[in-house]
């Protein structure tokens, strides 16, 4: 008998004569059907926002499952899996962008970007690579790979099996599909909802994609819009001895304190002893003849990126994504540095927590001299993110710039204050700091590590609280140890601290001061309206971060306004 005979009649024999399957392979087939279900749910309806993942953010009917169902039912055979396999494979992409949504509202107050956010990447891998050290951190980004990937392809193959369970249960589907649909569009119109912004009838996904299109079209509007910003400059050209002559043989420091916010003076547990702070530092600076006005500004971002800030500050234009500022610091828009500089000041940047060559931005703010992390001489410890305390970066441009001839223009980033607030330096003896080797023994002090106080909130408030404060204690000595009359201190925050210390519903603003000596410099802002002292007055004016240069250019110097 033929190989050919005998495989007809055995696909010829009565169904019935076939081993039915195992118990083990129904309960293994039902899980996985089960799994495949709830994963395809999850990524229907879970919303974009860890605060609003609740359990009854699931007890939803999503439009785009009841809409799928139609579509594969009508579909031939033939076309049924390779639709489900590609639905699948796009709806898995949706709950990547969907979880990195999650992770920008919780650290940054805002969705992902998926034009401009990819450049997060970089100094995300930066951090994790400062807390596990860089091979571990090699494998955290190829774990993330991996796991993307894999969301995708599991995404695709759980669509698939749905849409065979679909096609074996025609009639019931029917009448499932019918019943569902009928509930949506009654639900729909009145938004009736179990928790709230969690409709019943959903469409979270369909929402998610429209958004995404919608702001890769703004971004696209966005391009025109800042090249027409950058290009429109009051102060572009203007000469040299009109610029900055009311702080002519002064040295002015520009310092932002990382993620120094509004929440971080009011409105926040941490906040009283911050307060405390500022006001004693404030009679500390009067009783060494320093004053000082305090005010409000609205960064540009939240939470990170830190650079987008500065760039504003300097610039006088809206810095907010990474796009504008690559296009900014390749163009020579005016800079206050550069505005410095033209004047006649020596110019200066220290950026500790900088690793690398620091290019093009040397060209573009215009400053003669950059430190970073690898050029400063410190042999000390490092403090988590932060490369190095902020009284050594301090007392190092002491030394190294305050100390050379002729009147210094310098922006400081100080860095203790940056996620993960701990492990914190101390404040030691200011003479004795030498090439910072004394600070081993605090980065090392008992209690103070990271894994003591993540992921409790109220430590991490804590240790945020404290960290401000030793920025602003820093400053503060500075300033009463080594100010004179030629010293003139802008500082200021760069951004709000992540969600979990400012909370979901903080703005963007961030406290500023001007500390001085000489009388004559806050005569000059007087007219803005600052709250006398360190701490702003919670009435105390707000301006867009953007708007600092042209009114700082405005009031120290004598060319145009605007």
């Amino acid at each position: 008998m033929s190989i050919l005979t005998r495989l007809r009649r055995k696909n010829s024999q009565d169904p019935g004569d076939r081993t039915p399957p195992s118990t083990t392979r129904r309960v293994l087939a039902v899980t996985a059907t089960v799994l495949a279900f709830l994963l395809v749910l999850f990524a229907l309806v879970a919303p974009d926002d860890l605060s609003k993942l609740t359990p009854l953010a699931f007890v939803r009917i999503p439009v785009e499952g009841l809409v799928g169902v139609v579509l594969l039912l009508l579909l031939p055979n033939r076309w049924r899996k390779p639709v489900a396999l590609t639905a699948g494979a796009v709806l898995g992409v949706l709950t990547i962008l969907k979880f990195a949504d999650m992770g920008f509202y919780a650290s940054l107050n805002r969705p992902f970007d998926p034009i401009y956010d990819w450049s997060f990447l970089g100094p995300g891998l930066d951090f994790i690579q400062g807390e596990v050290g860089d091979a571990l951190g090699w494998v955290a980004a190829a774990l993330v790979i991996v796991v993307a990937i894999g969301l995708i392809v599991v995404t695709a193959l759980a669509v698939s099996r749905l849409s065979g369970l679909v096609a074996h249960h025609r009639t019931g589907t029917v009448r499932g599909v019918a019943m569902f649909a009928v509930v949506w569009l009654v639900l729909s119109p009145t938004g009736a909802r179990l928790t709230p912004g969690q409709p019943l009838a959903a469409s979270n996904a369909a929402a998610l994609a429209v958004n995404d299109l919608r702001q890769v079209g703004a971004d696209l509007k966005d391009q025109q819009d800042f090249a027409h910003q950058v290009g429109t400059d009051a102060y572009a050209g203007t000469q040299k001895d009109k610029l900055l002559s009311g702080l002519r043989g002064k040295n002015v420091l520009l310092v932002f304190v990382e993620s120094y916010g509004r929440s971080a003076v009011m409105n926040s547990s941490f906040a009283p002893g911050i307060d405390a702070v500022l006001d004693a530092g404030t009679q500390t600076l009067q009783q060494a003849g320093f004053a000082a006005k305090s005010g409000f500004l609205t960064s540009t971002t939240f939470g990170g990126g830190s650079w987008l800030a500065h760039s504003t500050l300097e610039s006088g234009v809206d810095v907010n994504s990474q796009y504008r500022y690559t296009n900014l610091v390749n163009g020579n828009r005016f800079t206050l540095a550069r505005a410095f500089k033209n004047g006649g000041w020596r110019t200066f940047a220290d950026d500790p927590a900088n690793t690398r060559d620091w290019v093009p931005e040397t060209q573009f703010y215009g400053y003669d001299s950059v430190y970073d992390s690898r050029n400063v001489g410190y042999k000390g410890p490092v403090f988590s993110y932060a490369t190095m305390p902020d009284q050594y970066t301090m007392n190092f441009i002491r030394q190294h710039e305050l100390t050379k001839p002729g009147p210094s223009f310098g922006e400081i980033d100080l860095v203790s204050s940056h996620v993960p607030w701990t492990p914190l330096p101390q404040l030691a003896d200011w003479d004795s700091m030498g090439d910072g080797s004394m600070f081993g023994p605090q980065a090392a002090a008992v209690g103070k590590q990271v894994k003591d106080i993540w992921p409790d909130e109220a430590k991490v408030q804590q240790a945020y609280g404290e960290s401000i404060q030793y920025s602003l204690n820093t400053l503060i000595q500075f300033l009463q140890r080594y100010g004179d009359q030629n010293t003139v201190m802008v500082f200021l925050g760069d951004h709000q601290p992540g969600t979990l210390v400012s909370g979901t519903n903080a703005d963007h603003d961030v406290p500023i001061s001007i500390v001085a000596k000489d009388p004559s410099v806050l005569a000059r802002v007087s007219g803005w309206g600052w709250t006398d002292g360190l701490k702003p007055s919670p009435h105390a004016p707000v301006w867009p971060m953007s708007a600092f240069r042209d009114k700082f250019m405005a009031a120290f110097g004598d060319q145009v306004t605007k």
